[in-house]
């Protein structure tokens, strides 16, 4: 403001210089400026007073000509408030399911602009160090195995705990889902058997964590189905690292938008986020390509 004050001082000043010499000229060369100058200070002066005469950086007045449409960032946004997605993943949604073409640069604009840049401190994941990841390329050479703890807020108030098991195909993303209302061996030996059933490939070698529901009974009931079951190291979640990233993806695209009425709509929905995930979702493992487009293309 002090910046602005004392630009409208030496334009008046500059005004008043040549109003009281009666040669424009003079003026100019005393103050330094141009005779285009002084004349477009003047006009300015004179349609809006003092306050036309604070500096303004120069640029096209309105909308910019490279500025998204409204009706594209308006899908923007609903893109970023319910699902919480980045600008890549956005750039790839409206491409896939809109026909629209827009830049992950010109995304992030458009949510600066809204003052949605940021996450949602609720949505936030702190930042881990980062590890060289591997992967596999064969479909089923190797499946990631494990238990996503849900709590889960009914129509009444009270809170009620599910288990999520989720298996991972290393090579391709495609997964299965199931939700159970104990966390025991049997659930994951029938978990697995669901696996069995439902991924359209071989299953050579299956990894889980040392947890309770994944001891003798199951260890050896994978061992009995033809399948090599390997234990991670204790601690080391990162080496089943593709299963623990999709339960973030869990958290932030499914679980935050559910409204939980009873078991039998969560299995429903959560067949559908399992179906929506392999076939429609762009995976950004895979550079926007679906887990089952993936598969495709390596079964091939």
């Amino acid at each position: 403001m002090k910046q602005a004050e004392r630009d409208i001082r030496r334009k008046l000043a500059v005004l008043a210089h040549a109003e009281g010499s009666g040669n424009v000229s003079r003026t100019c060369r005393y103050f330094g400026i141009s005779r285009e100058t002084f004349y477009v200070w003047r006009r300015q002066y004179a349609e809006g007073g003092r306050g036309a005469l604070i500096n303004r950086k120069p640029g096209i007045k309105g909308r910019r000509p490279n500025q998204l449409p409204v009706e594209v960032e308006r899908h923007i946004l609903e893109l970023r408030k319910g699902l919480a997605l980045g600008p890549l993943r956005i750039s790839w949604y409206l491409s896939r399911y809109h026909g629209i073409r827009a830049s992950p640069g010109g995304i992030y604009r458009c949510l600066k602009r809204n003052g949605m840049n940021r996450l949602d401190p609720a949505l936030r994941t702190r930042q881990v160090r980062s590890w060289k990841r591997y992967e596999q390329t064969v479909p089923g050479h190797q499946v990631q195995i494990d238990v996503k703890f849900v709590d889960l807020a009914r129509p009444n108030g009270r809170k009620s705990r599910r288990y999520q098991y989720t298996a991972i195909d290393d090579a391709t993303r495609v997964r299965a889902l199931k939700i159970y209302a104990r966390h025991t061996q049997a659930n994951a030996i029938d978990f697995l058997d669901h696996v069995i059933d439902r991924f359209p490939f071989r299953i050579r070698q299956v990894r889980t964590d040392n947890g309770s529901e994944f001891r003798a009974r199951f260890h050896w009931h994978v061992e009995d189905q033809g399948i090599e079951h390997r234990y991670i190291k204790p601690r080391t979640p990162r080496l089943n690292g593709k299963v623990e990233r999709s339960h973030r993806t869990d958290k932030t695209e499914f679980y935050q938008l559910l409204e939980y009425r009873d078991d039998v709509d969560l299995e429903k929905k959560l067949e559908e986020w399992e179906r929506f995930y392999n076939l429609q979702r762009p995976n950004g493992a895979h550079k926007g390509k679906t887990p089952y487009e993936v598969l495709r293309d390596r079964l091939r």
